[in-house]
């Protein structure tokens, strides 16, 4: 008689990544070893943060459950590190201490045997990167989201389970190490509005730099949009150039960006994020055209080319882990006071000059003055957006 024992196992593979979305995965994480049986809602590390009150999503609601003590993802200054990004844990290098164990280690999709629409995307070209971001502040309860400065973006991202991330020449983190976060937003095109965040322990290691970090400010939309009748063309000096915080869209409370619906914000050219190591965050950010520094990479044109990373020992050779993570602890952030409270318009842009910020109100850095009232032209090509989003919830499942 013929076996189905294997073609079972597969087909349980599958099943848990049809419905899937992308995590970072290392034990250095938070959240290493949360189920979907852990909180009273589905909280894994591959699900998406949409509409979410702040204890929810910062940190994605992971702060109780931290690494093992010394469990550290390890960023050689001026160096390459490879990560590994996937919708289960079961297909990274970590899967003995996955929940449902292998479900297809050594194939390099973030997402064996299922559709693109998975990770969402409709393809290579429509992929809209994913950044690291590094705050120097060792104790998590003092972490605040303006703590954060992006210092790497791949634009290839999300395609590969072993993704590239260059790192700039960063200084040492204090000893008890800094903390570290994975950002991602995907393309509107295949899936619902969110984000997605993974927070992590790091370290920066190898000839470290002696330069401080300059003050982060928000991203400003200025690259090329192919898809906005209005954006056809780049506007660089509206971008802001040095240091860039994160980008927290989308959420109930807790929100730096404020786009609506269909004009997410991506960490790529559209938003002044060159592929590779950021080397300009070492001076504070501010709007390029009245930067008093040298601007070497302002909204450069992608190219989407496809990236062969090549893994490091750190996550291809490490043994994989099998100790349970720390029980929770029962202490929980507060949201910060100042947090602004979302909204779906699109901002006005700034008045000449004016620097990105971040605090206490509505950013106004996120648009720029084509995005402000849609002519009836856009109004027509947003009901097409619309038709085009709803077929890619119909894909992705509802919310996904």
């Amino acid at each position: 008689m013929i076996s189905l024992v294997p073609a079972f196992i597969a087909l349980a593979g599958l099943a848990s990544t049809a419905s899937a979305h992308i995590a970072f995965w290392h034990k250095s994480m938070y959240g290493f070893n949360v189920t979907d049986n852990t909180y009273s809602y589905d909280n894994r590390p591959q699900v998406p943060l949409y509409d979410m009150t702040f204890d929810q999503w910062w940190m994605h609601g992971h702060i109780d459950h931290p690494p093992n003590s010394g469990d550290f993802f390890e960023l050689p200054a001026g160096g390459k590190v490879n990560t590994e990004l996937s919708c289960d844990k079961g297909a990274t290098s970590w899967y003995e201490s996955s929940q449902g164990g292998d479900v297809g280690y050594g194939s390099n999709s973030p997402c064996p045997g299922a559709p693109t629409s998975a990770f969402h995307t409709t393809g290579l070209d429509d992929v809209k990167g994913c950044a690291l971001a590094i705050a120097y502040q060792s104790d998590v309860h003092a972490l605040k989201p303006d703590d954060f400065t992006i210092f790497s973006v791949n634009h290839t991202c999300v395609w590969d389970l072993n993704t590239e991330f260059e790192v700039p020449n960063l200084p040492a983190c204090p000893e008890d190490g800094c903390h570290c976060a994975w950002f991602w937003i995907h393309s509107i095109e295949s899936g619902a509005e969110q984000i997605y965040m993974n927070g992590f322990k790091c370290k920066v290691t190898g000839d470290v730099g002696t330069q401080a970090l300059g003050k982060p400010a928000l991203p400003r939309r200025c690259g090329l949009d192919a898809n906005e009748q209005d954006a056809k063309v780049a506007v660089p000096g509206n971008c802001t150039v040095g240091a860039k915080l994160p980008m927290y869209w989308y959420q109930k409370e807790g929100n730096n960006m404020f786009e609506d619906t269909y004009h997410a914000p991506y960490y790529n050219d559209l938003y002044g994020f060159h592929d590779g190591a950021q080397n300009d965050i070492f001076n504070s950010g501010v709007i390029a055209d009245k930067a008093d520094f040298a601007v070497s990479s302002t909204a450069p044109v992608s190219t989407h080319a496809a990236v062969a990373p090549s893994p490091t020992s750190q996550v291809t050779t490490s043994p994989a882990p099998t100790a349970d993570a720390p029980k929770p602890t029962t202490d929980v952030t507060n949201p910060p006071s100042e947090t602004p409270k979302p909204t779906t318009d699109v901002p006005k842009p700034p008045s000449e000059g004016a620097e990105p910020t971040s605090e206490g109100t509505k950013p106004t850095s996120t648009s720029t003055s084509s995005a402000n009232s849609p002519s009836s032209t856009k109004q027509c090509k947003r009901s097409k957006k619309a038709k085009k989003r709803s077929h890619a919830r119909h894909l992705s499942g509802s919310r996904h």
